[in-house]
C-alpha cells in the first residue's frame, strides 16, 4: 500500500497560517461587537423618542420612553416614604424619587403609575417586568443585590431598625421584652434582624407576623403585642397617626443599619445609569445650592460645573440616553434632597425629623453625589 507524504510546513509558511487564523478572528470579533441595526422606524443613535441613546438596544430605557409613563412600586403604607392621602394623592420620599426619574424623562413628574405592593410580592414585581423600579423603603443588602438580582440606586435614606411600646409598660430596652409579643412584617430586614438581636441577648420572644404593614400597625394600636419593630422612621411616621401618640415612644436600641434605597433589575446598565444619576442629581443639587426657587437664576451662572449639571455645557445627558437638562428638569418639578427630605420627613412635614445621617457629607452627614463631569 502506496501512502502519500504532504511537505512538513516551513517556519515562514506556518507564519503565514497563523496571520491568516488572527485576521479571521479579528474579523469575526468586530462583527460580533457592532450594534445591531435599530428597530424599523428608528434613527440610528437615538431611542425611538428622538432622545440620543448609547446604543440601540432593548433596554428598559426605551421601553418606559416609548410608553410615556414611569410603573413604580411603591408600598402606599409608610407616611413620609410612600403614603396615599385622603385626597388618593401619593407623598413621600419614595414617591418624589418615581416624581424625579418620570421628570427628568418626560419633563412632567406626574407621568407616573404607582403599583402599591406589600414587602412580600415587591422582588416578584420587579423581576417579571410588573414595574421599571422599586422605590418602597427597601433595604440594600448583599442578598438582594446578587441572588435576588436586584441593581441599587444610590441610597436615599439612612436608617435603622427600632422598637415602638407603649410609655406606660414599662420597656425601655430590648432586654425587658423577654416572653414578649411582637409584631412584624412578613418578608422584611425586620424579621431576621430582630431573630438576631434577640438570640445575642438570650431572649426569647413571639414574632406576630403580618404581610402589610397596616395590619401590624392595627394589630399594635388594638394591644395584640407588646411591641412593634420597623425602621426607625417608618414608626416615627407611624406613631403620629396612632390613636394616642404621646402614649408610645420608641426605644433608644437600634437594631440594625438601613440603608433604604430604589432598585431596578440587574444586567440593564443603561437603566441602572439613568436611574442611579437621576437619584443623585437631587443629592449634587443641594451641594451645588441649585433648587426650585433659584434654578432659573442658576441656570445663568459662570460656574462651569453648575452649567455642566444643568445642562447647558457638555453632553452628560445625551450620553446615557436622557436630555442633557435632565437635571434641570428635576430640580424644576421635585427639587433638590434637601427640599424632599423637609416636605416628606422634616420641618415642613408632621414628623418634623432631624437628618442626622441623611445631611450632606460637608454637614457631618453620609450624602454625597459623584461629581458630574
Amino acid at each position: 500500500m502506496n501512502r502519500t507524504f504532504s511537505p512538513q510546513p516551513t517556519g515562514k509558511s506556518m507564519a503565514k497560517v497563523a496571520k491568516g487564523v488572527l485576521f479571521s478572528l479579528s474579523m469575526a470579533a468586530l462583527a460580533a461587537c457592532a450594534s445591531p441595526p435599530p428597530p424599523p422606524g428608528q434613527t440610528p443613535g437615538t431611542n425611538g423618542n428622538d432622545t440620543p441613546a448609547v446604543e440601540a438596544t432593548n433596554s428598559r430605557l426605551d421601553i418606559v420612553l416609548e410608553r410615556g409613563e414611569l410603573v413604580c412600586g411603591v408600598s402606599g403604607e409608610v407616611p413620609g416614604f410612600s403614603f396615599i392621602g385622603s385626597d388618593g394623592e401619593y407623598s413621600g420620599i419614595d414617591v418624589d424619587m418615581c416624581r424625579a426619574i418620570a421628570a427628568a424623562l418626560f419633563d412632567d413628574p406626574t407621568a407616573v403609575q404607582y403599583k402599591n405592593l406589600n414587602a412580600k410580592e415587591r422582588f416578584a414585581a420587579l423581576q417579571t417586568g410588573e414595574i421599571d423600579i422599586l422605590s418602597r423603603n427597601t433595604t440594600w443588602t448583599t442578598s438582594r443585590d446578587t441572588s435576588v438580582g436586584l441593581e441599587f440606586a444610590p441610597i436615599t435614606f439612612y436608617d435603622g431598625q427600632g422598637m415602638m411600646v407603649r410609655k406606660d409598660s414599662g420597656i425601655t430596652s430590648l432586654e425587658d421584652m423577654a416572653d414578649a409579643d411582637i409584631c412584624i412584617q412578613i418578608g422584611t430586614t425586620s424579621e431576621l434582624n430582630l431573630a438576631d438581636q434577640m438570640r445575642k441577648r438570650g431572649i426569647e420572644f413571639t414574632p406576630i407576623s403580618f404581610e402589610g404593614a397596616n395590619e401590624s400597625f392595627n394589630a399594635y394600636n388594638q394591644g395584640r403585642c407588646v411591641g412593634i419593630t420597623a425602621d426607625r422612621s417608618a414608626l416615627n411616621g407611624r406613631r403620629v397617626q396612632l390613636s394616642e401618640p404621646d402614649a408610645h415612644m420608641l426605644i433608644d436600641d437600634v437594631l440594625s443599619k438601613e440603608p433604604l434605597a430604589p432598585a431596578v433589575v440587574n444586567g440593564d446598565a443603561r437603566w441602572s445609569d439613568a436611574v442611579t444619576w437621576i437619584v443623585y442629581a437631587t443629592i449634587a443639587a443641594e451641594e451645588l445650592g441649585v433648587d426650585s426657587t433659584n434654578i432659573a437664576e442658576m441656570s445663568s451662572s459662570d460656574n462651569a460645573e453648575v452649567k455642566r449639571f444643568l445642562g447647558a455645557e457638555g453632553d452628560l445627558g445625551t450620553n446615557m440616553g436622557l436630555s442633557n437638562d435632565f437635571a434641570a428638569r428635576v430640580i424644576s418639578h421635585v427639587g433638590n434632597y434637601s427640599e424632599i427630605y423637609d416636605r416628606n420627613l422634616g420641618p415642613n412635614s408632621d414628623f418634623a425629623l432631624p437628618r442626622g445621617q441623611n445631611q450632606l457629607w460637608s454637614e457631618g452627614g453620609l450624602m454625597y453625589a459623584p461629581p458630574f463631569r
